[in-house]
């Protein structure tokens, strides 16, 4: 499925006392330190995830994976688009970077995903419903922000 025709799920921001190379460096860090956790390997595979192992080049690149995601674009120190699909569900995540001053990155993390399906329904429910998803990413962009800083 082609992210563009992706249903827009929602975006969180931060602002990181550091500039893009560092984020970028951070970024890829705890991408890799958050997804590839046996759990998430598990995870998964219990869903029917498509990538489910770590692999490729780091920090990712074009074609590198992440339990549940694959990398499909990346430009350091700008974006990193990563996409997956299971049984219940296709999904992106695209993080960009912008300038946001001397010193100091702006990172977005917008994600978009369709929910296909009764089986997809309930599994959204789970997943944003409860606000677990957004609770994720602030986690995550938190990481990163400590990790870049």
């Amino acid at each position: 499925m082609r992210i563009a025709s992706l249903p827009y799920l929602d975006e969180h921001v931060t602002v990181i006392a550091a500039g893009a190379d560092d984020v970028w460096r951070g970024l890829g860090e705890t991408l890799d330190r958050s997804f590839s956790r046996p759990g998430m390997a598990s995870y998964a595979r219990l869903v029917g995830s498509a990538d489910r192992t770590a692999s490729g080049p780091r920090p990712p690149a074009e074609g590198s994976t992440f339990p549940g995601f694959r990398v499909v674009a990346a430009v350091p120190g700008r974006e990193l688009v990563l996409q997956g699909c299971h049984r219940f569900s296709s999904y992106a995540l695209i993080f960009r970077l912008e300038h946001a001053g001397p010193g100091r990155s702006r990172l977005r993390a917008e994600s978009r995903a369709a929910f296909p399906g009764l089986a997809g329904g309930l599994y959204r429910q789970l997943v944003v419903g409860t606000g677990g998803h957004a609770v994720g990413m602030r986690r995550l962009l938190s990481a990163i922000r400590r990790r870049s800083e």
